[in-house]
């Protein structure tokens, strides 16, 4: 019986570091397609949103041809797969979402992180990638505690920084 790919997902600061060529960013791709050549890479609605929304209206130049380049290499890539749409109804993921910020696992801010941290659970995402302080910031214990009555597992939240410190050899 052949066992389900790993699932990984990717933030939206992620891809832009990756467009950007990032150092770290690069480093630690490399470093998890080394030691899980099958992952499943997923960019969740939430992310893509946010890199329409940053090609389009970014705060400067360089972000905006970050957030277009970004999209050019999703489309022409073979490491990611874009999810336009999920299995699961939005109300739903929204509720994740919120309950998260009600916890104060994240800041009430920070509505769009949170939401990508609950489309990665119910993705069943093993790691969320990301260089967001919001995000890695949160408790993974309180996180499991606030995720198991909706019948989610957290995924590890790390940085590329993280990834290449821990395991690049």
């Amino acid at each position: 019986m052949d066992a389900k790919p790993l699932r990984l997902a990717a933030d939206t600061n992620l891809l832009l570091d990756l467009a950007d060529r990032d150092e770290d960013v690069l480093d630690a791709v490399a470093v998890i397609e080394q030691r899980l050549p099958q992952g499943d890479w997923l960019v969740s609605p939430s992310v893509l949103d946010e890199l329409a929304f940053l090609a389009d209206s970014g705060d400067t130049p360089q972000l905006r041809q970050s957030a277009r380049l970004a999209f050019r290499q999703l489309r022409t890539g073979h490491r990611f797969r874009a999810l336009l749409d999920l299995p699961f109804p939005s109300d739903y993921i929204k509720q994740v979402a919120d309950e998260l910020r009600r916890r104060e696992l994240m800041p009430a801010a920070e509505a769009h992180d949170s939401r990508v941290l609950a489309e990665a659970a119910f993705l069943q995402c093993a790691l969320l990638l990301t260089s967001d302080a919001h995000l890695r910031g949160v408790d993974h214990e309180l996180l499991a505690l606030v995720l198991n009555p909706f019948d989610l597992t957290p995924p590890v939240i790390a940085t590329p920084r993280e990834i290449v410190r821990k395991f690049f050899r």
